[in-house]
């Protein structure tokens, strides 16, 4: 009767080991699993250089997808497509003191390294590859008239991004970045763009 006790809970424990094991490898599978998302949020957009004057900043938003691929534990790669405003304000001289800004929005595609310094919590440098889809003059935007169309800008812009995010086991995440430009806005001119942002997303 002993040993069959003994045998009873040599088994019992065998088996639980395998599932504990098993679950372990679930989890960790899972964990490792690429994830889809959304975000979005609020631009702070200016343009710095030796041929600009500190303008006032645009306020203005992005939105878009992310893909993150874990490679291990701590580290993993993250992908972005957004939509995302750029550019400046500026006054106008004149007897109306009018206010314009100079909307340069963009498709920016930033291809991250991720480090998790803890659970949750990770901070991302990379490239950013950055398409012109808009660029105009828009005199008192809080109005709906004054739009000029331009098409002076580079068609492609480089930068690098860098920021933090922290992420709740729920999915919800969010982050603070700084994007700068690394070539030039214009041909033939020192202006590059820098921008600030703050997101909020959701991970599936």
């Amino acid at each position: 009767m002993k040993v069959s006790k003994i045998a009873a809970a040599a088994l019992f424990c065998f088996t639980a080991a395998n599932f504990a094991n098993a679950q372990n490898e679930a989890d960790n599978t899972a964990d490792m699993a690429v994830s889809f998302g959304v975000k979005g949020g609020v631009n702070f957009a200016t343009i710095t250089g030796e041929d600009v004057d500190s303008p006032d900043s645009r306020t203005s938003f992005h939105v878009g997808a992310v893909v993150e691929f874990p490679l291990s534990d701590m580290f993993s790669i993250q992908a972005e497509a957004m939509y995302s405003g750029k550019g400046f304000d500026f006054d106008i001289e004149g007897p109306d003191g009018d206010n314009a800004e100079l909307q340069l929005d963009y498709i920016d595609v930033p291809v991250l390294a991720k480090v998790y310094i803890t659970e949750g919590l990770s901070i991302e440098a990379g490239p950013q590859f950055s398409f012109l889809v808009n660029e105009e003059v828009d005199v008192n935007p809080n109005s709906n008239s004054g739009d000029l169309n331009l098409d002076e800008a580079e068609s492609f812009d480089f930068g690098i991004a860098a920021g933090l995010t922290f992420q709740t086991n729920m999915g919800i995440f969010a982050s603070g970045r700084y994007n700068i430009g690394l070539t030039d806005v214009y041909t033939d001119s020192d202006i590059k763009h820098s921008v600030f942002q703050i997101s909020l997303g959701y991970k599936f």
